[in-house]
């Protein structure tokens, strides 16, 4: 059994998992999670850097973290960063900023690709699909707040893309009166469905039985599609929701005002805001799989609370 450390930092938030991990058989125990929203992509959109504020934030809780892996005894951590930082002009400085973080354990954060992202999302979300006996073959939607990663597969990746639709570029793009108006959220679906298209292009979406949607947009939707007062993981992991319902729920969500959004229960205070534009993104990627897939309304939904996470601790026992 060997204890890591996994650190996924996104736009929208940062991540860490301390786990304990079988390296012969990849059973993943884990020690300690926890999310905090810091808001790294905030602007880069719009200005294409990382905005002071955002990378102060950013790093306070990165040293926060490492000081955590030290404390619980991880051997080895690994740091993820995904959209924000490779759209900014200023990576960099945030490149030197973790590294001196995590100085203690010679960590450096890798900025990956849009394919790297999709294969550690694919390892952290499928080992529980499998057990569970939730069949596929698999499309793994990864929704995060600058890109959004489609990966097709059944024991491993077939095919996968990264494309720049997410929660927070939706919402500083388009939907930024509160509730979006008609006009805002037409725009923000021609952005959208341009992105799904080439998704159904380059990566296909035929076949698929089971859509697998992975990160906060797709657990918030799932808890409002079950009906939750309080956000409950447990429930949540591998929740299966029908095509209607999810729907439903992700309609509902866009066209709540912030103040509707902050007395839901299971609502993240990070995510009021950007909530409607994810709820949206979620609601055109179901749409089409269901229509190429050939299941209709009969398609699997399934939420999963084991993502890229999961599959950067994995990574690190299994190398």
């Amino acid at each position: 059994m060997l204890r890591v450390g996994a650190v996924d930092c996104g736009t929208n938030s940062i991540r860490l998992l301390v786990a304990d991990v079988d390296s012969r058989t990849g059973a993943l125990r884990d020690v300690l999670r926890r999310m905090e929203v810091v808001r790294l992509g905030y602007g880069v959109d719009r200005t294409g850097r990382i905005d002071p504020e955002a990378m102060a934030r950013t790093l306070a809780m990165a040293r926060e973290y490492a000081g955590q892996c030290s404390e619980l005894g991880a051997t080895g951590v690994r740091f993820v960063a995904t959209s924000a930082s490779r759209d900014a002009s200023n990576a960099d400085e945030f490149v030197a900023g973790v590294r001196e973080a995590f100085g203690a354990f010679g960590t450096a954060p890798e900025v990956v690709s849009g394919a790297q992202e999709a294969a550690l999302s694919f390892r952290g979300a499928t080992g529980d699909l499998v057990a569970a006996g939730i069949e596929g073959p698999y499309l793994v939607v990864d929704l995060g707040g600058g890109s959004t990663e489609f990966v097709r597969g059944t024991t491993q990746v077939e095919a996968a893309l990264s494309v720049d639709i997410g929660c927070v570029r939706m919402t500083e793009r388009h939907l930024t009166t509160d509730p979006p108006t008609s006009p805002e959220i037409a725009a923000a679906v021609a952005d959208i469905d341009q992105e799904v298209d080439r998704a159904a292009r380059e990566v296909g979406f035929a076949g698929t039985r089971t859509l697998v949607g992975l990160a906060g947009t797709v657990t918030t939707v799932t808890a409002h599609t079950l009906g939750l007062e309080a956000y409950d993981p447990v429930r949540i992991h591998l929740a299966s929701t029908s095509v209607p319902a999810t729907r439903e729920a992700a309609h509902a969500l866009l066209a709540m005002t912030r103040a509707e959004r902050s007395a839901l229960g299971f609502m993240h205070p990070g995510r009021v805001d950007v909530i409607g534009a994810g709820a949206l993104v979620w609601d055109r990627v179901i749409d089409r799989v269901a229509r190429d897939s050939g299941w209709g309304n009969d398609l699997t939904v399934v939420a999963s609370e084991h993502d890229i996470l999961d599959g950067i601790a994995l990574s690190l026992a299994t190398s």
